[in-house]
């Protein structure tokens, strides 16, 4: 039985109506494990970077255990980065510390308010995390992991595309993004997916999640299958080496 350990943003656990436990089966991590008849292990949260992730890697002790015994890893984070944050990322995080609740509240709706106005005056910039530093950060957790499990497979992603209107629909961080994981993906021969050309159509005629951004239930069948066949082989390939 194959183990897959995703590290992923809310695009690994939010549908249709919202977020949903790590067990949902209709969930794309779910999908691609059981199309390689195994289980996935996801590690996620809601606004996740690559950052986080490598975070994650290196202080989450259940990761530390999991990465022991699975049989590959997926890199599903990096949407979340090229995305506009007109505030910077300690500030927008720390929202939710301010007290007394009132005032939260009231910061937070103001952000809300004003962050799709921002987005399209500053035209995307500056984004959460910049493309220098997502490549930085998913080179680190490759490393590492081909240190501790050089036999790992692993695979990473590209970024989706979006139509929110929290985001002023804007994404011009995008390319800029994808651009700088694909070079990176080549030189370290870590595969992607691209999510874009996986669930473009589906998220930009509007049949995912009416936020914009997440998607629906066919969009992550959609993400499953293409990770299984991205997987498929590199599984195969370690098993007979």
């Amino acid at each position: 039985m194959s183990r897959v350990l995703v590290f992923g943003d809310s695009l690994s656990f939010h549908g249709p109506d919202g977020p949903h436990a790590a067990d949902e089966p209709k969930l794309w991590p779910n999908l691609t494990a059981a199309e390689l008849g195994g289980e996935a292990i996801l590690v996620a949260q809601r606004g996740w970077t690559a950052r986080d992730a490598w975070w994650s890697m290196i202080g989450d002790p259940r990761v530390w255990a999991d990465l022991h015994r699975v049989d590959a890893v997926v890199l599903a984070v990096g949407g979340m980065d090229s995305l506009p944050s007109p505030l910077p990322t300690y500030l927008r995080t720390g929202l939710r510390y301010l007290r007394p609740e009132w005032l939260r509240r009231a910061v937070r709706g103001a952000y809300r308010s004003a962050q799709p106005r921002l987005a399209v005056a500053l035209r995307g910039r500056p984004m959460v995390l910049p493309a220098a530093l997502t490549v930085r950060y998913l080179d680190a957790a490759v490393t590492a992991l081909r240190v501790l499990r050089p036999e790992l497979p692993i695979v990473a992603v590209l970024p989706p595309l979006h139509r929110a209107a929290s985001y002023g629909f804007v994404h011009t961080g995008r390319d800029r993004t994808a651009a700088a994981v694909s070079a990176w993906s080549g030189r370290v021969d870590v595969p992607v997916v691209d999510l874009a050309a996986v669930t473009g159509e589906h998220v930009m005629s509007g049949q995912g999640n009416p936020d914009g951004m997440h998607w629906g239930w066919e969009g992550h069948a959609l993400v499953g299958a293409a990770m299984a066949g991205v997987l498929r082989p590199l599984l195969a390939a370690r098993r007979e080496s």
